[in-house]
């Protein structure tokens, strides 16, 4: 894909995020949606052998790497800024599923209906249905949607 693709994808994405408060709701709710859908992968059980190799690969990280090859046929910029973003986010998981209250899955399971019931609240408050009951592929767009805002604000390009 080229620069033109990426910034249509980022502009229909846009058109259904105006409203001040779902942008809001949005910056709050799509990091802990990508958390928790992690988290759950995360803990799904891999092979014995592969778990022996390192506790890193699991069906989440094998997600990041699908989701980052995605994102590098869009922007290789904005590709290495997800994959930071999800450098941090593994850590996260890792800390939070050795000292999570309840078990992990559970924890991961409670944030994603939460964080799904901000979102359908903000599109209501926005007036406008979520891009990707349109095209699934948004799904894959909205944390780029918001690393685009860190990037223009920071000056580099994309």
């Amino acid at each position: 894909m080229s620069a033109p693709a990426l910034t249509s994808l980022l502009n229909e994405y846009g058109e259904s995020h105006q409203n001040p408060t779902n942008k809001l709701v949005h910056w709050v709710c799509v990091p802990l949606i990508m958390f928790s859908i992690l988290g759950l992968l995360w803990s799904i059980p891999v092979p014995l052998p592969v778990r022996g190799i390192s506790p890193w690969l699991n069906w989440g990280s094998l997600v990041m790497v699908l989701a980052l090859a995605y994102y590098i046929r869009l922007s290789v910029p904005l590709a290495v800024g997800m994959l930071l973003v999800w450098v941090v986010m593994a850590a996260a998981l890792s800390f939070v599923g050795s000292y999570a209250p309840l078990p992990f899955w559970a924890l991961c399971l409670i944030i994603f209906v939460l964080a799904w019931v901000g979102q359908f609240w903000g599109h209501k408050v926005e007036g406008k249905k979520p891009s990707f009951l349109k095209d699934l592929q948004f799904l894959l767009i909205g944390p780029l949607w918001l690393l685009h805002f860190v990037y223009r604000r920071l000056g580099w390009q994309y």
